[in-house]
């Protein structure tokens, strides 16, 4: 497609902005909270938690839309609330607003994140291109994440903590006018039909993951023993259950049931839920090991986390060349097994150990695994849809990523966090049981990963990945919508 390499650059810089704000802001927090006046570290977590349950809550109804009425129209309506709000964000005066400010840049991402990938689909329709364009794409959202906490520590020591939340207004218009410019606004549509968003199953879904995601990021401060979690669980398992039951009577359904019959999308999809649950903790544990431990900066965290995004994308490069010869499998697998090496190493880790024995080692490790595993998670994940459902199968590996984070972190913080309560009491040390509760949670990753690579190894075909499906629906760009709600 003309102009291809213009719009891979415009949505990677939309997703960049956005996955760098899921961790830009932890950093930041201590600021944050003096400069605002929370009352408690409960409210001043809501800043973190409040996006995360809006971008998991809404992804799979922004994949969607995107699909229905226009995939350039959805990221340009995301990156516009996503700016809107990251300016109310940097003018806040009180926690409140910057809480719902919070809120509305989780929703701004969940319709810009689905639309990129599947932007990313539709203009990249052979497999060598489109498994380059999702090498870039994968790099560029796991750096985006490592990379949030250097950028975090320097504005914040050099500037203020409101510096994080009003450098994306800049660089949210530039690709709003990019976007508006280059990207052709396709979206889905069958021949004598009209497009409708189903809104019994959009509310429905949405509601369901909204509960999941908010009883999850709960748990930690509840009690997984907690009746008011499980209520909360069991509230979200029961509307999701009445979405599946909406989906099989709609006439046009937000999720077609049939789309799981897709083998490999429904293999990829469990792989890539277990991957983020195992390897999440990456992203918090070695901070808090070396900020509480070894006593870094906020600059000399994010400096220690530079490595990461560096090794990802070297590794990443080099798993396009090996994907374009032996399809998917042969870099996921191996992968997911170095991914899992990376963490089982940084469970040997001990309060005494310094960044470059106890931290280096294993993030280079998981680093390379991920860089490998990723692109080919979203290729397998992608080639096996049509075209029309491109918005669809973004939204589902979207959220299979949100929700194996949350879940994953949540789970897995507990488990460590008992247990060095548990050493505490038992007379060890505050640091080092501190360190071995980490220890505990990176081996429990390590297992978690592990099942992932045996997921991809029974379920996923060498053949997987390697050709596209022939379009059978139109494309079509469009610049007068129809109405497009109600079912």
């Amino acid at each position: 497609m003309k102009n291809s390499k213009a719009i891979l650059w415009i949505v990677l810089i939309g997703q960049f902005m956005v996955v760098l704000d899921a961790t830009i802001v932890t950093v930041s927090l201590p600021s944050i909270s003096t400069s605002l006046g929370f009352e408690s570290q409960g409210q001043l977590q809501w800043v973190i938690n409040v996006y995360v349950l809006l971008f998991g809550g809404f992804l799979l109804f922004g994949g969607r839309a995107g699909d229905l009425i226009g995939r350039q129209r959805m990221f340009v309506i995301g990156l516009a609330l996503f700016g809107v709000s990251s300016l109310v964000n940097g003018l806040a005066q009180n926690p409140e607003t910057l809480i719902v400010g919070r809120a509305v840049q989780g929703l701004g991402g969940a319709l810009t994140s689905p639309a990129v990938l599947s932007i990313i689909i539709v203009t990249f329709e052979g497999v060598a291109d489109r498994a380059k364009a999702l090498g870039v794409f994968s790099a560029v959202t796991a750096s985006g994440s490592a990379s949030g906490m250097l950028a975090g520590g320097v504005l914040t020591e050099w500037l203020s903590w409101r510096a994080i939340f009003l450098v994306n207004v800049p660089i949210a218009a530039i690709a709003v006018i990019g976007a508006l410019r280059v990207i052709p606004n396709s979206r889905h549509r069958v021949a004598g039909e009209r497009n409708r968003i189903d809104l019994p199953g959009a509310v429905t879904i949405t509601a369901g993951l909204l509960l999941l995601v908010y009883g999850i990021v709960n748990a930690a401060d509840w009690g997984w023993g907690s009746a008011k979690v499980w209520w909360i669980i069991a509230g979200a398992a029961a509307l999701i259950a009445l979405f599946f039951v909406i989906e099989a009577r709609s006439r046009h359904p937000l999720v077609r049931l049939g789309i799981f019959r897709h083998r490999a999308l429904a293999v990829t999809n469990t792989t890539m839920f277990l991957m983020r649950a195992g390897m999440f903790v990456m992203m918090f544990f070695p901070t808090l090991y070396l900020a509480d431990v070894k006593g870094f900066s906020p600059i000399q965290n994010g400096l220690a986390y530079v490595p990461w995004p560096v090794a990802m994308f070297v590794a990443s490069r080099f798993a396009q060349r090996i994907i374009a010869k032996a399809g998917p499998k042969a870099t996921l697998l191996p992968g997911l097994v170095i991914l899992a090496g990376g963490l089982f190493a940084l469970s040997f880790s001990d309060a005494n150990s310094s960044y470059a024995a106890g931290v280096l080692p294993g993030m280079l490790l998981t680093a390379i695994g991920a860089g490998l595993a990723w692109a080919a998670m979203f290729l397998t994940a992608s080639v096996g849809v049509q075209p029309g459902e491109s918005g669809l199968a973004s939204g589902l590996i979207n959220t299979s990523q949100q929700l194996g984070s949350a879940i994953g972190v949540a789970i897995i913080s507990s488990i460590a966090a008992a247990y060095t309560s548990d050493l505490v009491g038992r007379g060890a040390g505050a640091n080092e049981a501190l360190v071995k509760g980490f220890d505990r949670g990176y081996l429990i990753g390590t297992f978690v990963m592990l099942g992932a690579a045996a997921v991809a190894l029974f379920g996923l075909r060498r053949t997987d990945g390697r050709h596209a499906p022939a379009p059978r629906r139109e494309e079509v760009p469009v610049t007068n919508l129809e109405p497009a709600l109600g079912d």
